[in-house]
């Protein structure tokens, strides 16, 4: 073997180790719709707070908003599932393997303590606190799930806490670091991952 085949050689061995170890499967494309979905549903808060109703109403209202927030959430999930296995076809990947495992179960152990938390803040009647603590804890669930697909999902788990701490010191603008947080990063990071690695 000369030189350009070892080379070869050895770009397929550290795909076929990665792809062991690595979620690779995931679609730039789910993290735009979920950015879009973030938006969406953040304007539709902020109508809703800014009503007659929404102001006079706040047991109605904490129910809307979130209803509001699991309708987006389940909007998200089910389009990842879309998007990452479809993608997954494309590049001959299975869809549930080891790395797709531990990436969701490190995903979701964060993930599910800041739901459960944030539920605890509304209980409290520490509504200010659950923009703030849902960012922070989906950051956390980020960088947890990053040693097990694509190294830039720990650069967005980042930002997400630095705008969670942020948003919990800024008070009253809880919403707009949420759709900052959940809606434009995820497009933006969407949209580099889907150029970067999808892209035909």
């Amino acid at each position: 073997m000369d030189q350009k085949e070892h080379i070869e050689a050895l770009k397929d061995i550290r795909q076929m180790m990665q792809r062991s170890v690595r979620f690779l499967s995931l679609s730039g494309l789910s993290g735009i719709f979920a950015g879009i979905y973030a938006l969406a549903a953040a304007y539709l808060a902020y109508l809703k707070l800014e009503s007659g109703a929404g102001r006079t109403d706040a047991r109605g209202t904490l129910i809307y908003l979130m209803a509001l927030a699991l309708g987006c959430l389940i909007l998200a999930i089910g389009t990842a599932f879309f998007f990452t296995r479809k993608n997954a076809r494309k590049k001959g990947l299975k869809l549930w393997d080891e790395s797709a495992r531990l990436a969701f179960i490190n995903l979701s152990i964060p993930l599910a303590t800041g739901g459960l938390f944030a539920i605890a803040l509304i209980r409290a009647g520490a509504i200010g606190f659950v923009a703030p603590a849902t960012l922070v804890f989906y950051g956390l669930a980020l960088i947890n799930a990053s040693r097990h697909t694509f190294p830039m999902i720990r650069q967005l788990g980042i930002l997400e806490i630095i705008l969670g701490l942020i948003a919990a010191f800024v008070w009253g603008h809880g919403l707009l670091f949420w759709a900052i947080g959940f809606g434009l990063l995820h497009i933006v990071y969407g949209l580099f991952m889907y150029f970067k690695f999808e892209r035909a």
